[in-house]
């Protein structure tokens, strides 16, 4: 198992390896399981939404006598009994999905995919991301150049070149470093980060 990410220069040519600090291997696995259920809960759209009773249109008359027919009793056409009737413990729009991950949890959380992606070599720390020509050709000549199926890319602050160079590339996403996280770490199947954000990354304190 590997414990160093491989360092490569802006051509994405190898010119060795960084250590990765121990305590990301330490993380518990568990906190990235947590992060990714709350992550997962929190993309829901809550738009499900039945009608009950009180919500059903008509049913202002008795629909028939309370005695003499030899049926059951009936009050509304409203009721979940009867077809078209509002529906009993059905879902509802104002149900909260969210669930509460800590800010240590999030950060344990992304140690160990990060962890994870260094122990398979495929955890990449690059002097620098950046597309000049702005042209999605030479975004995907990177990715050639990488040789993964797949890879988040993390940029300090991203320009518009190179927004638009990676914007239409089904295998690649570029975010920001604000936006990382373990969820986004775990996903992709390879990880390359900018040299400064890496250090941001790592810095103790």
């Amino acid at each position: 198992m590997s414990k160093a990410a491989v360092v490569l220069n802006e051509n994405l040519e190898r010119t060795g390896e960084a250590e990765v600090p121990a305590d990301f291997f330490e993380a518990n696995p568990h906190n990235l399981y947590l992060y990714i259920k709350s992550y997962q809960a929190a993309l829901r759209s809550n738009t499900a939404h039945s009608k009950n009773r009180s919500a059903v249109s008509g049913g202002g008359k008795k629909p028939w006598s309370q005695k003499g027919r030899g049926g059951a009793r009936a009050g509304s056409i409203r009721s979940p009994l009867f077809v078209g009737g509002g529906v009993a413990f059905g879902p509802r729009a104002n149900r909260n999905y969210t669930q509460k991950v800590n800010k240590k949890q999030k950060r344990l959380a992304l140690m160990h995919a990060l962890a994870e992606k260094a122990a398979n070599g495929k955890l990449y720390i690059v002097d620098a991301i950046e597309v000049r020509s702005g042209k999605t050709k030479d975004a995907a000549g990177l990715m050639s150049k990488l040789g993964e199926r797949d890879a988040l890319w993390v940029k300090s602050l991203i320009d518009d070149k190179t927004y638009l160079a990676f914007r239409n590339l089904p295998n690649c996403y570029l975010i920001e470093e604000n936006e990382l996280n373990g969820y986004l770490a775990a996903a992709y199947n390879a990880v390359v980060i900018e040299k400064a954000v890496w250090e941001n990354l790592t810095k103790k304190g």
